[in-house]
């Protein structure tokens, strides 16, 4: 059936299979994904329209806020429309120009999250280690370079995917075991040599995540360490409460990020569906907690955010 399925499906088409030996399921897992991804999308445009609409929130602090809100939407809207036409109406093809645009985005708004939380940890580094000359080495402008330069970075990164995957013969097997076009499950259904796409995807997973982590947590020992200095308890409580937002969003992106492309390059002996559930994750809650973390732990936006609400 497969084979008359992908003759079907012209040369030019991949199957996405959706979560293989859940199929029965897949109305069910549907709400969950459903639900997760209006949560995400509420929450992440509330934080943009809020900050856009209040100027006292026009510091660089919520300027980088709005750009890990806009990675959290872009990130999850890649991947979640296509994977609820799987599970609700059936609708598994993909062209290859489709599956390769959905990967080349994925992975620029992946990519450029971790350096926005890389940033923000040096913005926390900044306002708790040298306040006095925070407003003057972090400004707006200076932030907007910044985002410029993680895009163009992200966009570099990522843009040899495709190309390699462009190269790669792909033969009568077209059916992709995943609910959205991941690199190395696109890579394991060529049936050339595909060597040189591993090792850039594990670069690629030690430049981005490994150098990103290796500098955030450079900033926290950092941080730790003018924090153990400060005597007085009063302080060192408000020095330390103005790191956790961002340390349980790091630590969620993080987390997630690097047991999902682990477990694709060396689990090979844990299930397929478990994989597959482990990459939606990464897609799905870290985009959907963060504005609520961040709504919760920083009084200013949750003031304004509360501001809002009861006028509605």
């Amino acid at each position: 059936m497969a084979a008359i399925n992908l003759t079907a499906s012209g040369p030019s088409t991949f199957i996405l299979n959706g979560i293989p030996g859940l199929e029965a399921a897949h109305i069910w897992i549907s709400i969950p994904f459903s639900m997760f991804y209006i949560v995400n999308l509420l929450g992440n445009f509330m934080v943009l329209f809020v900050v856009s609409k209040e100027q006292t929130l026009h510091m660089p602090m919520f300027l980088l806020l709005c750009m890990l809100a806009l990675t959290d939407i872009g990130m999850s809207t890649c991947v979640v429309p296509k994977a609820l036409c799987i599970f609700w109406f059936g609708f598994k093809g993909i062209t290859v120009d489709g599956c390769l645009t959905q990967m080349f985005f994925l992975y620029v708004f992946t990519t450029t999250q971790s350096a926005v939380l890389v940033t923000m940890a040096f913005d926390r580094y900044i306002a708790i280690c040298d306040p006095l000359r925070y407003a003057t080495i972090l400004t707006n402008a200076q932030i907007a370079k910044i985002g410029l330069v993680v895009l163009i970075r992200a966009v570099l990164l990522i843009l040899p995917l495709p190309l390699l995957l462009r190269r790669l013969p792909f033969c009568t097997n077209r059916v992709i075991l995943h609910t959205y076009c991941e690199y190395l499950a696109v890579v394991k259904i060529s049936c050339g040599d595909t060597r040189v796409n591993r090792m850039y995807g594990l670069v690629i997973t030690l430049l981005d995540i490994g150098l990103d982590l290796t500098l955030i947590c450079l900033s926290y020992g950092l941080i730790i360490s003018a924090v153990l200095r400060i005597n007085s308890k009063k302080s060192l409580w408000k020095a330390l409460n103005t790191c956790t937002a961002h340390i349980c969003v790091m630590l969620i992106s993080s987390t997630t990020f690097l047991f999902t492309a682990l477990t694709h390059m060396f689990g090979q002996g844990i299930a397929a569906h478990v994989h597959i559930l482990l990459a939606n994750l990464f897609v799905l809650v870290p985009p959907m907690l963060n504005p609520i973390i961040y709504g919760v732990k920083t009084k200013e936006l949750r003031d304004k955010v509360g501001k809002y609400l009861c006028r509605m």
